[in-house]
């Protein structure tokens, strides 16, 4: 099986480096991945300027563009045999609205889009504790390995998040829960004739029972993301 790694923190990002060890135990894995840092840059793509493109390795390609653009690459161009796309893994959350601004989740979205079956998986994180690489990769190979036994529908994609857990923490749960759609904190403070960000992603609402729930609670989410048209059906 081929493997296409991608994500948004830039091919050099410990957390690609982590999903790549772990889907080395599914099959070979290539990094289709941004030249750098391409956080909430959401769905966008390239459409009117070149995109270089880097070799460095047959297993590893430097993209000078966004999240979306690999994905698009790599399925057209530089993996054409690609059987999964997967995304990852994210310092920092998606869950809930952050599906619509998450560079990391338009990636599985644009390979879904394509046709290839695609995870995006991200790591929440808690400011107060060390981030341990390992561990996330650890989580990633055994919530991968479930997700291979559980194959999803044409025109649908997961979307993983792993909880951020003390050293000593015994591993988490793995459940199956919905978006939270619960609006974020739009905050800004005014710094003299511009705006600055200020909102709060930790105490942001959330419903029992979803995705934000569930991964503040210290558990792996996993949701399966449909794509759908404004009135319901879903893409063929």
């Amino acid at each position: 099986m081929k493997i296409v790694v991608t994500n948004d923190d830039g091919l050099d990002a410990p957390g690609l480096a982590a999903l790549e060890a772990a889907c080395r135990t599914l099959g070979d894995v290539i990094a289709v991945a941004p030249d750098c840092e391409q956080s909430g840059v959401g769905h966008r793509i390239t459409t009117t300027a070149p995109i270089p493109v880097k070799e460095e390795s047959s297993s590893r390609y430097r993209v000078t563009g966004t999240p979306a653009d690999c994905a698009r690459l790599a399925i057209s161009c530089l993996v054409p045999d690609t059987s999964l796309v997967v995304s990852g893994i994210n310092r920092g959350g998606n869950l809930g609205a952050d599906v619509y601004i998450s560079g990391t989740v338009a990636a599985a979205r644009e390979a879904t889009l394509l046709g290839v079956p695609a995870i995006s998986i991200s790591h929440f994180v808690n400011r107060s504790l060390p981030l341990d690489w390992d561990r996330a990769g650890r989580m990633a190979a055994e919530v991968l390995r479930r997700l291979m036994e559980h194959p999803l529908p044409a025109a649908v994609f997961w979307n993983v998040n792993l909880p951020h857990l003390p050293a000593d923490a015994p591993e988490p749960a793995v459940v199956e829960c919905p978006l939270d759609f619960s609006p974020l904190h739009v905050r800004f403070r005014r710094e003299g004739g511009a705006f600055c960000y200020a909102g709060d992603y930790h105490g942001r609402p959330r419903r029992a029972g979803s995705d934000v729930d569930q991964c503040f609670r210290g558990n792996i989410t996993v949701t399966a993301i449909p794509l759908a048209l404004p009135d319901g059906r879903e893409v063929r």
